[in-house]
């Protein structure tokens, strides 16, 4: 847990400090020459989702022409790079996962929770080599655990732990991306690890992996998110892109098989194995009183862990006027 801190007190000081140099230019968007396009920063966090889906469309830049906005993009692996380059003003709209969300509320970031992905409830799992000896949750204290800290997989992993009476000071945690995990897992320098699919489900079809049993349905809600200046400077915006990134949800649920292939492309994945992951769970972008209550048992999960300083209210930070404006009768 200690190397865990140390991890994010790092982060955080990056983060903080490009918070602070950010500053100096936070009117950058109201000098703009008159007339200017506005500039709009859309993050795109991993390689799957309908932010992906809207991008190979060309919605967004279809929708903002009339609001006079260009899209700029940008990738990142996972949420916590994310969060440096928000608090920098190098992104606008974007979306996180549980982990990064709850860390950068607690942090008190630059950004507005303006909508949901989902549920999560089969994002994430924790997977074990195939033939190995670890048949249950109880089975990983002292072993090796692979998962990129301060994202849903780790929420998802502090929470199985904890439903079977361990902590992460049971385990032997190491920091890794996804595709460094994915060596680490092949090569066996991982007892487990914990991921978020397309990860989990392709090394489970390969037959690589199996997942742990955790006693407990586990939600993982993700957050659509909006940087407080660009909202604030820009709400017509904001509602816009929440019409897009309702959009292209719907027409994934819709279209199954056209999905997957453009997911394929960006993943480089089977098509068939990618439409078993999108159709085992429906974005929906509108909160949920369900999808409320897991997040703030996030909260109070990390708090109680001593990950974030203390829990917070999820509800107060929800900021649904833009969804209010954007789909209103």
């Amino acid at each position: 847990m200690e190397k865990y801190r140390k991890h994010l007190f790092g982060l955080f000081l990056v983060i903080s400090m490009t918070f602070l140099l950010a500053g100096c230019n936070s009117s950058a968007e109201k000098t703009d020459a008159k007339g200017a396009p506005v500039k709009v920063n859309i993050a795109l966090n991993g390689k799957m989702g309908p932010l992906v889906i809207a991008r190979e469309k060309g919605w967004f830049e279809e929708e903002f022409k009339a609001l006079n906005a260009d899209v700029k993009w940008s990738e990142f692996t996972s949420g916590p790079p994310l969060l440096e380059s928000l608090a920098s003003n190098r992104v606008d709209l974007s979306f996180l996962g549980d982990g990064a969300l709850i860390a950068g509320l607690d942090k008190k970031l630059p950004f507005e929770v303006i909508a949901q992905t989902g549920t999560g409830e089969s994002n994430v799992r924790i997977l074990v080599q195939k033939n190995g000896d670890i048949k249950n949750i109880k089975d990983l204290k002292g072993r090796t655990v692979g998962v990129p800290l301060g994202t849903t997989a780790h929420v998802y992993l502090i929470k199985a732990l904890k439903a079977n009476g361990l902590t992460t000071d049971d385990v032997k945690l190491i920091n890794l991306q996804p595709d460094d995990a994915q060596a680490a897992f092949e090569s066996k320098k991982l007892d487990a690890w914990s991921a978020w699919n397309p990860y989990y489900l392709n090394n489970v079809e390969k037959g690589n992996a199996v997942t742990l049993n955790v006693n407990k349905k586990i939600f993982a809600p993700g957050a659509i998110i909006a940087r407080k200046g660009f909202a604030k400077e820009h709400p017509e915006i904001v509602q816009a892109y929440l019409r897009v990134y309702k959009k292209a949800a719907d027409w994934q649920i819709e279209n199954p098989d056209e999905a997957s292939e453009i997911y394929s492309r960006a993943t480089k994945l089977p098509a068939e194995l990618i439409k078993k992951i999108i159709t085992a769970e429906k974005p929906n972008i509108l909160f949920t009183e369900e999808s409320i209550n897991a997040q703030q048992d996030s909260i109070d999960t990390l708090a109680d862990a001593g990950y974030i300083q203390k829990a917070f209210n999820y509800k107060e930070q929800i900021h649904k006027e833009y969804l209010d404006e954007a789909f209103k009768k």
